[in-house]
């Protein structure tokens, strides 16, 4: 037993313990659903540059261009949110729609917020509002999260599992240099490699040669198209690739043709796996439906919300269809985010897909380094990251540079499918 003298250092302990982690924007517990109303949003787009550009069938990236938002409830909690922003429909959704609507909202109605804005007329446009909603989504979580004191994982069911491996992505048009990436990450311990390809029939096959050789018979060799396949010409690659032993396509075809997936998956012995085509609920729900895949690539931003991917995920695993993430060039809150998602979605049982070596900055305190080919799941309340607000004003611009066209060929500009 604490005498009265131990009794009340604990709590003038517990007092400034709490005084700080109102003052931080950390973990408070509310006194009220009140407290956990959201009082003001700012939003912030930044560019991170690239280490050296990235090629692929769709054009040239320099640098990544993200939407940041942070929120502040009337408790005092601060939650951080991102959302990839590679047009300029993103920043205007998100000032004109989502911030305002959220300004109406508590932390804890992820669910209310998507409705709501779909409710303001983009229902017509949802692919128009995903990614903008994303980025508050992620936010009114990351405070919630600190609000409960519980990293996100334990709100979404719990942990499944506390390493997430990832795979080595693979961009370049040149077998050798393919070759040489791949026995790069293969040396620092990584065992799924994934391979962009898409650029014409030939080069299709000799990447993927080029890499199968280096990494030997029986690592994962996924193989990304963006959809550069007609539906011919993805019946004769698959033909040419299957020696290769894929673990899966990813698609091949244009993403609205869900039914030529559907005919391409009875045709071929390769995995199907898709991305373009599963952004909304209703897109997986549709890709299901039709049996157009193997594999499905969600996507938080590109589903609308974290709790959209995670009821995205349970509609595959309903039909035992395993899941994994995409990449698109996440930055520390996002990539926080994705391992709170593979940490406690079951059926999340592929490596997901990541950038980071790739990235030439960041914008949290301790970015995430990936040993031996995984990562570990945050554990702090949140997000459990913290952002380093110095770094996001250095690399905030008032811009969006687009990542699908190349300036080293003026007039040029990605078809789908290209042939």
């Amino acid at each position: 037993n604490m005498n009265a003298s131990t009794s009340a250092s604990a709590a003038t302990a517990t007092a400034a313990a709490s005084s700080a982690a109102v003052a931080s924007g950390h973990a408070v517990r509310p006194v009220s659903a009140n407290d956990l109303a959201i009082v003001k949003a700012q939003h912030w787009i930044v560019k991170v540059p690239l280490k050296n550009p990235i090629v692929w069938g769709s054009g040239v990236r320099t640098g990544v261009t993200r939407a940041i938002v942070r929120l502040e409830t009337a408790g005092g909690v601060v939650g951080w949110g991102e959302t990839i922003c590679l047009l300029d429909a993103i920043p205007a959704v998100l000032e004109k729609i989502v911030l305002p609507v959220a300004l109406t909202k508590t932390v804890d109605q992820a669910e209310s917020l998507y409705r709501h804005v779909l409710g303001s007329g983009y229902y017509h446009h949802k692919r128009a509002a995903v990614m903008a909603i994303c980025a508050v989504e992620m936010a009114m979580w990351d405070a919630f999260g600190k609000a409960c004191g519980q990293p996100l994982h334990r709100l979404w069911g719990g942990l499944w599992r506390d390493k997430v491996d990832i795979a080595a992505y693979i961009f370049s048009n040149i077998p050798a240099q393919v070759a040489a990436d791949a026995r790069a990450f293969r040396d620092r311990g990584f065992g799924t490699f994934k391979l962009k390809i898409g650029y014409d029939e030939p080069t299709d096959i000799s990447l993927t040669r080029a890499v199968r050789e280096a990494i030997g018979p029986d690592a994962p060799l996924r193989l990304d198209v963006n959809g550069a396949w007609t539906p011919g010409t993805a019946r004769r690659q698959c033909a040419k690739l299957a020696p290769f032993d894929p673990a899966y396509v990813e698609q091949p075809l244009e993403m609205d043709d869900l039914a030529g997936h559907a005919f391409l998956r009875r045709s071929t012995s390769v995995p199907i796996a898709l991305d373009e085509s599963a952004y909304t609920l209703n897109d997986v729900g549709n890709i299901v439906r039709m049996e157009a895949a193997d594999v499905i690539l969600l996507d938080p931003h590109e589903e609308g919300s974290l709790w959209q991917c995670v009821k995205a995920a349970a509609i595959a695993e309903s039909v035992g269809i395993p899941v994994t993430l995409h990449c698109g060039g996440e930055l520390g809150l996002s990539q926080a985010a994705y391992l709170h998602l593979a940490a406690s979605i079951p059926n999340m049982t592929l490596a997901i897909d990541n950038e980071l070596d790739y990235l030439g900055g960041n914008i949290i305190v301790d970015p995430f380094v990936i040993e031996g080919g995984a990562l570990p799941v945050p554990t702090r309340p949140g997000l459990g990251v913290d952002v380093d607000l110095a770094l996001v004003e250095r690399y905030q611009v008032s811009g969006i540079t687009g990542a699908y066209l190349d300036p080293r060929r003026p007039g040029w500009f990605p078809m789908k499918p290209a042939y």
